[in-house]
């Protein structure tokens, strides 16, 4: 096997608040995929660093009477203390806001002026008087247009539904200030992604060649989703904002600024390079058109779009190479509750941390829920508890604690020069082929079960044996310093393959076992005539009541919203029969839904009408899991007209109901509606 010289980074997490466990469950992953690697002996460069640009970082920042470039720095520390915290093990945490990402970001920008791939467009948009910036969608508020529901933000209303441009709601007002915005026109920036669709289409469809195999780029889910992008058609991106903006100002464009979007993707690079000035290497080897060495990244779902379509364009279009693969990773619910920052609903890291939580529990938890595929993932409290006290404590661990004692106080700490005659040792040797595959494909759920079933007859074996019998009886000291040492040396294997998810606990079984860091060629030695250490306790198990303390400390993030009476509107002005004829109500089959990338609100339908099928927006993600929706009927309104929206064509409306308190509603039709019926 020849070594690989491969560079993994991580989504860069946004400065503007601190991790919680969803956000670990990517970092986790990427982690044990390169600590796998590091451990085959390949060459792993392993960098990160915060997104740390935007009018959210800003504006929070003057809230807490900080400049941002303070407030950045004070999330920085926080974060690499979480990292840090779970093992995550970066060569390299940087930043964004770093004179390399300046370069790199205005570099990158010229090549694609000279590639004729820059816009320059006017575009109309709301402007707060009072702070004397222009806003983003998402700090307009006003009543929604369509229903007048109040407090809606500028691109959805979370009560009906509907989506619509921010100039188009009543009464609008900054959210920002609370001052009565103004429409003000403005030149922007784009990248013309419109002009990248042949190159995107056949590059998220390739496979690349990796030690002489062809393997996807993306994984199915993500390539099927990037042809609906496709077929929605994509749009010039605008990569420009106005001042007053926290950001790097455009070259030759005064008071414009890079978008975030823009340069946070270059942070990747940029960590790459600053790492690479410090080691003595040249960052360009990783990051060169037509560079050799293989570059990964480790996203959520919810930034595919930018890293699988605009993301490439921009690096194919500036004379850099596209990424080998995108491994993306979905969400994770606790107890079935969806985790959501906007809402609260989630668990910070510190807090696991505080209240005394071993992170590798929760690394081996995670490890035992991923696949390769982009399923999300549930941190169930109660079979978090039961599975880490079984299997780590209860069947990994007890084979040390089993046999290491006798070892120490019956034979000097010294193993036996020849192990008993079992097929074990082969067996868990042997192993280390199909484990190493399914860390290489990631599915790390697949390896841990069949490492804990390997697990399994190791005890199988303790039980057949019985050290403690055996050293009982005269005479036998032989039989139990083989038995033993045979133990040690099983324990040994199950350590290497254990490894990539458990580094801390691993680093002490070297210890103890007074050993290297293990590698993954070591699976095929044995500990002969070698003396261990005296035998400590490696891990405890999880006491429930630590859980109890986390979910306490987290309580009201974690409870749900207290039902409240709804608050109904009174009755719109009547209409007569002419007007609601008007509307062509049908009933449709929801065949399909997904999250939209980048929208906090809304979910993608696929509505079946019976005839034909429509492309519906809806802004009901806060009360609807996608998959708890397919196959089910609703109502929607057939014949109005497409709405063009950043993600795609809206091609009709879904009726839900809901008042001024929590709750969205989705229509269903009474059973025995098929459809494409008409409602009415």
């Amino acid at each position: 096997m020849s070594a690989r010289k491969i560079l993994v980074t991580n989504a860069l997490p946004y400065a503007n608040g601190a991790i919680h466990l969803g956000h670990l469950v990517g970092y986790v992953q990427a982690d044990i995929w390169v600590r796998f690697q590091k451990m085959r002996g390949h060459t792993v460069h392993y960098v990160c660093g915060d997104d740390t640009h935007g009018t959210p970082i800003m504006i929070n920042a003057e809230k807490l009477g900080l400049a941002p470039e303070a407030f950045i720095a004070r999330m920085y520390d926080e974060h690499v203390a979480d990292f840090a915290g779970f093992h995550i093990g970066f060569d390299e945490f940087y930043t964004t806001n770093s004179p390399e990402n300046k370069e790199l970001a205005s570099s990158i920008y010229r090549r694609l002026r000279t590639a004729d791939k820059i816009a320059v467009k006017t575009i109309s948009q709301l402007y707060d008087p009072q702070k004397q910036m222009f806003l983003p969608d998402r700090f307009v508020k006003g009543e929604c247009p369509k229903c007048s529901a109040k407090d809606q933000y500028g691109d959805n209303c979370e009560v009906c539904g509907a989506t619509y441009a921010p100039t188009e709601l009543k009464n609008p007002f900054s959210a920002v200030s609370g001052a009565t915005p103004e429409l003000r026109d403005s030149e922007h920036y784009f990248f013309k992604l419109s002009e990248c669709g042949e190159f995107l289409a056949d590059w998220t469809r390739a496979s690349v060649q990796v030690e002489g195999q062809a393997r996807p780029r993306l994984q199915a889910q993500a390539a099927n989703k990037m042809g609906e992008w496709f077929e929605a058609g994509l749009q010039d991106w605008d990569i420009s904002r106005d001042a007053p903006y926290f950001g790097f100002e455009i070259p030759d464009a005064p008071g414009k600024y890079f978008y975030v979007w823009l340069d946070a993707p270059i942070g990747y690079i940029a960590a790459t390079k600053h790492l690479f000035d410090r080691i003595g290497e040249n960052y360009e080897d990783y990051w060169r058109a037509g560079s050799d060495t293989e570059l990964y990244h480790f996203i959520g779902k919810d930034i595919l779009y930018f890293h699988a379509l605009f993301w490439p364009a921009v690096l194919e279009h500036s004379g850099h190479r596209t990424p080998t693969g995108i491994n993306v990773n979905g969400f994770l619910t606790v107890d079935g509750q969806k985790m959501s920052k906007s809402r609260g609903t989630f668990i910070t890291a510190k807090s696991y941390l505080d209240v005394g939580l071993n992170p590798e529990w929760l690394r081996y938890y995670y490890a035992a829920k991923l696949g390769s595929g982009i399923e999300d993932a549930d941190l169930s409290l109660s079979d978090f508890v039961a599975r880490v006290n079984s299997d780590l404590v209860g069947k990994y661990i007890n084979i040390a604690s089993r046999a290491a004692g006798f070892i120490s106080k019956r034979f000097d700490g010294k193993l036996a020069a020849q192990l008993p005659d079992s097929p074990l040792v082969s067996k868990l040797q042997a192993a280390a082929g199909s484990i190493a595959e399914g860390y290489e494909a990631r599915e790390f759920s697949r390896v841990l079960r069949d490492v804990m079933a390997l697990t399994d007859e190791v005890n199988q074996y303790v039980d057949q044996v019985k050290p403690w019998e055996l050293a009982k009886q005269e005479g036998r000291d032989g039989e139990l310093h083989a038995a033993c040492s045979l133990l040690i040396n099983l324990f040994r294997l199950l350590s290497i393959y254990l490894k990539p998810v458990l580094p801390k606990l691993t680093g002490d079984v070297e210890a103890f076992l007074n050993i290297g860091p293990l590698q993954w060629s070591d699976a095929d030695s044995l500990l002969l005539n070698h003396t261990i250490k005296p035998y400590s306790h490696l891990m405890t198990r999880i006491d429930p009541k630590q859980v109890e303390a986390l979910v306490e400390a987290n309580k009201q993030s974690l409870a749900p919203a207290a039902p409240t009476e709804p608050s109904i509107e009174a009755i719109a002005p009547t209409i007569n029969i002419d007007d609601f004829g008007k509307i062509d109500l049908r009933v449709a089959r929801i065949i399909d839904c997904q999250h939209v990338a980048g929208a906090e609100k809304l979910l993608q339908l696929t509505l079946d009408l019976g005839s034909e099928t429509r492309n519906v927006f809806s802004g009901i993600k806060s009360a609807y899991k996608p998959e708890d929706l397919v196959g089910k009927l609703t109502v929607m309104v057939a014949n109005l007209a497409p709405r063009k929206m950043k993600f795609g064509l809206s091609e009709g409306m879904v009726l839900s109901a809901s008042g001024e308190g929590a709750g969205i509603y989705l229509l269903n039709p009474d059973s025995g509606a098929q459809p494409g019926m008409r409602v009415g």
